[in-house]
């Protein structure tokens, strides 16, 4: 079955271009398309998409809003952020708000069509190493939700101690490396501190740990 993928943008060469690559795609379907995000949440109630390439910057509503409303629904479609450029403060704010990651514009066609996949799949489109660089970048000026230190409390401390390494971008293999136990066992560790942080993916859960103050930037 295709991946369903819906793309808002305001510009709309922009947005008739990026829809035309994606729906080239025999395995990708472009499903509809919206100028703002408050069209895109109607949208997105209608097609059900399974991955939408969200713009951030836009009249009305913007990517930002319309991604944290998107993410909060029952069965949430992935959000691939639209950006200019790599450390836009905006893409930091957007992986907060439960975007899977982002793409930049003028990415290669290749490029683009590989992240929307990767996000089909329930993969993030962003190493926790670049979320770690954006929120040094980006953190101090970004207020933080009070702690809620229960969430760390239902973690073992090997899954702390798990959630630590991805939280600092190293690998399944690193992180194994470090902790003396097999990439298997890794992976079940990861999979557990999703599930209990109630998150899908690696970036999320860096983004968790900094929330939780499991993390500081610049550390």
């Amino acid at each position: 079955m295709a991946v369903r993928v819906i793309v808002v943008d305001d510009q709309v060469m922009v947005r008739a271009g990026i829809a035309a690559i994606v729906d080239a795609e025999d395995d990708l379907t472009v499903v509809g398309e919206a100028a703002d995000g408050a069209a895109a949440l109607a949208l997105a109630a209608a097609t059900r998409p399974d991955v939408v390439l969200m713009d951030i910057r836009m009249p009305g509503m913007d990517g930002l809003t319309a991604t944290a409303r998107l993410t909060a629904t029952d069965d949430p479609p992935r959000v691939l952020v639209l950006t200019t450029f790599h450390e836009d403060p905006y893409v930091y704010e957007a992986l907060r708000a439960g975007a899977a990651g982002f793409v930049l514009k003028d990415a290669l066609p290749a490029d683009l069509l590989a992240a929307v996949r990767v996000v089909a799949e329930g993969e993030a489109m962003l190493s926790p190493a670049v979320t770690r660089r954006l929120i040094d970048r980006f953190a101090h000026d970004t207020p933080r939700a009070a702690p809620e230190p229960a969430r760390l409390d239902a973690l073992t401390p090997r899954e702390r101690d798990v959630l630590l390494g991805v939280a600092r971008g190293l690998s399944n293999a690193e992180i194994g490396a470090h902790l003396a136990i097999t990439v298997g066992t890794v992976k079940a560790h990861v999979n557990a501190v999703l599930g209990k942080l109630g998150v899908r993916d690696r970036v999320q859960a860096t983004i968790v740990a900094y929330d939780l103050g499991l993390v500081r930037p610049h550390t």
